[in-house]
């Protein structure tokens, strides 16, 4: 299937999303369909693999569950039916603590962490957009993860409801995820020594 015609009023949803074909990764982010593009790099899976083996092991037996890619989080806008939601994205990692938002085809409703593992493709939609959405819906905290360059930007939801400047963290810190009081992650561990 060629890329989905844009309507010219961001009219795609969810119902739509579920027709288009099984070999191919889109995300809706308001209405407007974006497509993902060709596998990540090496490196970024590498990544990503860390990053999930972290948060699976702290995670075994407790109340809060980490999915990876390609894992549908639909986001509301208020009480839609299911297939007239008009975002639905497919974060690198989603860590969800409310089991009451998680149903076969995914989480509806905001997760309380999500990872972005940066690539070139995604940069803008992950820096801009996503982190808007992110916001918007009151994730409480955001990753994005440079894959390359060793780091990782956390943005943490204020008492305000926003984001604010984020905490930025290098290939030798260790990184607090603030809704677990014992969950210190080395990124050493991540990047290892490349």
């Amino acid at each position: 299937m060629a890329y989905p015609r844009q309507q010219a009023n961001g009219g795609y949803t969810y119902g739509d999303y579920l027709t288009w074909p099984a070999g191919e990764r889109w995300e809706i982010i308001e209405g407007f369909a974006h497509r993902l593009g060709p596998a990540p790099s090496r490196r970024h899976q590498k990544v990503l693999t860390a990053l999930l083996g972290e948060f699976y092991n702290y995670l075994k037996g407790k109340d809060c569950e980490v999915y990876a890619a390609p894992f549908d989080v639909r986001l509301p806008a208020g009480e839609e039916k299911d297939e007239e939601i008009k975002t639905v994205v497919q974060p690198d990692i989603v860590v969800v603590c409310d089991k009451n938002k998680l149903d076969d085809r995914g989480c509806k409703g905001s997760p309380d962490l999500i990872v972005e593992v940066t690539s070139p493709g995604t940069a803008s939609l992950d820096y801009i957009k996503k982190l808007a959405l992110y916001e918007k819906h009151g994730v409480k905290e955001y990753w994005l993860v440079h894959p390359v360059d060793g780091i990782v930007m956390v943005y943490r939801l204020g008492t305000d409801g926003r984001y604010g400047r984020p905490e930025i963290y290098a290939r030798d810190d260790v990184v607090k995820v603030s809704f677990f009081e014992d969950f210190n992650l080395s990124l050493k561990e991540i990047f290892g020594d490349s």
